[in-house]
């Protein structure tokens, strides 16, 4: 009889150690998402940068020349 309630008191220890390490896993995820969720990543940048790419399309260049320069390129 001993025995039988030394087994179902470990088993139980070993029961709330899980469900206490999941919650807190699950809390800890949560906190992270929140802190991910509030990163606003398209502000623009402070400080000194400069603008690597241009949206404007030159209209002196003819379909050979972005030809080559996709074969120089690779892109």
């Amino acid at each position: 009889m001993k025995s039988l309630f030394n087994q179902i008191f470990h088993t139980l220890k070993v029961f709330i150690l899980f469900v206490g390490f999941t919650i807190l896993f699950y809390i800890g995820m949560m906190w992270i998402n929140q802190e991910y969720e509030n990163y606003n990543r398209y502000d623009e940048p402070n400080g000194t940068s400069v603008k690597v790419s241009s949206n404007q399309e030159q209209s002196d260049s003819t379909w050979f020349d972005r030809l080559k320069l996709f074969y120089l390129n690779g892109e």
